[in-house]
């Protein structure tokens, strides 16, 4: 019977976290202009940081520790405004193609000088620093816990699920901005593809700081 519970829960809470994860958020729209800026293969490295900071964020709502970040707002200033400003001068930078992230308009295939830690840094930090991503999973996880049974086993299948779902909405939205940019080096819009990215950077380094 209790095989047959938690296999009705999974069936609900699967879709529900899909549906969500799939959703365009800050997130998702970093990881499609990286892939546009950067390529798929780099953008795994800021994918890699988003998921810690999204793990923290599901075990914490679990374990209480959301209700506090929420009761105090105040926590998240420096994170929302050092991260939004620094993902909007990325943004100008890559308006202006220049910088680390921009692509080179002599030579579209240069290797870019982001280093691999920025880039995990830059998803964590987004991560982290998204009081709606708190809010979203103290209002919806708890609810598929079972207080009468064991914590530990219920949380990690989850947690798990919660990452495979985030990660394979990454993949695709890098994918769809990696995709983009072949396009648009193939039409020698390299600029134009700057631009779009460089846009698109900058409004998730104002929704950060503002959101």
């Amino acid at each position: 019977m209790e095989i047959v519970l938690n296999l009705s829960i999974l069936v609900v809470f699967i879709p529900t976290f899909f549906f969500v994860s799939l959703t365009p958020g800050m997130c998702m729209t970093l990881a499609m202009t990286l892939g546009m800026s950067i390529g798929l293969k780099r953008t795994f490295y800021m994918m890699a940081g988003e998921l810690v900071g999204v793990g923290i964020v599901a075990l914490s709502s679990v374990v209480g520790v959301a209700t506090i970040m929420l009761k105090y707002p105040d926590i998240f200033t420096v994170f929302k405004y050092v991260g939004g400003a620094y993902l909007g001068y990325l943004g100008v930078q890559m308006w202006l193609s220049r910088g680390k992230m921009a692509v080179s308009t002599c030579n579209a295939e240069k290797s870019f000088s982001i280093s691999n830690k920025a880039l995990v840094i830059q998803g964590f930090v987004t991560a982290i620093a998204n009081p709606k991503g708190w809010a979203f999973f103290i209002s919806l996880l708890p609810p598929f816990i079972n207080q009468t049974q064991p914590l530990v086993p219920q949380i990690s299948v989850l947690l798990f699920i919660i990452l495979s779902l985030e990660f394979i909405c990454l993949i695709i939205y890098a994918s769809g901005g990696s995709t983009l940019r072949k396009f648009l080096q193939k039409s020698d819009n390299v600029k134009l593809m700057n631009k779009v990215a460089g846009t698109l950077m900058i409004g998730v380094g104002v929704w950060l700081a503002l959101g």
